[in-house]
């Protein structure tokens, strides 16, 4: 399989915004279903290492490490370098990400938070020894506090290890049939038009006023505000943006003054709620009719073999 290594460019964008809890952990999301064997090859499993305060550690990233993952039905592997992991590592500490924990990339998980992060400079004077991690050099450790449910699942193996939800750059190097335009979208409601329109709006009348918007965001608002077609990955992306939902209603200090709002204006520059919940049910369309259509292409090629 083709070799995809992964990397951030843009760092208002890119890198790791949550970690998740899971049974099966292949370091990142949306990998492709393993064998119980090929999954062991790259898996640590959690390790519970203190009772009374309920902590867990564990890899949430291993640089050089070759993942397979599934896009537009086209299986490949995936990597990361030393540098790209360090970066990650970085960018989710000073973006202030500690708290954000789901369950299984489904559902936020409350008392939760990553409380030590750190690099293997040392391999072998690296504390993550002291837990039996066995690292090789320029992993991303995690020590996470747990609530006392999470807690129990992660000592009962309902947890085995931590997966991160982030966003990377590097796909576009996927090779495809260079014949076929990549597919692109516009069906999107006339609602997340209105929402990236108000935005557009705002910076207009109120000028440096309006922040929480990084050059990436209004890009999007501009395309979404004029009904331009986004591709597969832009979707990914404003699917992505769920996260953001704590801070989609207006503060209470800027009741009157929604505009100088932060969270309410990369909320809606991104299409809001409604834009927002279309480009998760799209997402799931566009990969379904791809994974449909490579199982007809494969019946179709034993057909002809026959």
């Amino acid at each position: 399989m083709q070799t995809i290594e992964l990397f951030i460019k843009d760092e208002d964008e890119d890198g790791v915004f949550a970690i998740s809890l899971v049974e099966n952990p292949a370091i990142m999301e949306d990998f492709i279903a393993l064998s119980e064997e090929d999954a062991n090859k790259f898996t640590v499993e959690l390790k519970t290492i203190d009772e009374e305060r309920k902590v867990v550690v564990g890899y949430a990233l291993i640089p050089d490490l070759e993942i397979p993952r599934v896009k537009d039905g086209k299986q490949f592997n995936i990597i990361m370098s030393k540098d790209t992991v360090a970066k990650a590592a970085a960018l989710y500490m000073k973006n202030l990400n500690l708290n954000n924990v789901t369950s299984e990339h489904e559902k936020p998980v409350k008392d939760c938070c990553v409380i030590e992060s750190w690099i293997v400079e040392d391999k072998d004077n690296d504390k993550a020894n002291m837990y039996g991690l066995e690292p090789k050099g320029g992993e991303w450790v995690v020590m996470m506090s747990l609530s006392d449910s999470e807690y129990s699942k992660a000592k009962d193996g309902t947890y085995k290890g931590f997966s991160i939800e982030a966003i990377f750059q590097g796909f576009e190097a996927l090779q495809m049939n260079e014949e076929v335009e990549l597919e692109s979208y516009n069906d999107y409601p006339q609602s997340a038009k209105n929402n990236a329109k108000k935005v557009l709006k705002w910076r207009d009348e109120y000028g440096d006023e309006v922040q929480g918007m990084t050059r990436v965001g209004w890009t999007r608002a501009n395309q979404l505000a004029k009904g331009e077609n986004i591709t597969r990955d832009t979707i990914a992306r404003m699917a992505s943006f769920k996260r953001h939902q704590k801070n989609a209603e207006v503060s209470e200090e800027f009741k009157d003054t929604p505009w100088k709002d932060k969270g309410r204006v990369a909320w809606l520059g991104w299409g809001g709620a409604s834009g927002i919940n279309w480009a998760i049910d799209k997402l799931k369309s566009i990969d379904n009719k791809s994974e449909l259509k490579d199982i007809v292409e494969q019946i179709k090629n034993i057909i002809e073999s026959k």
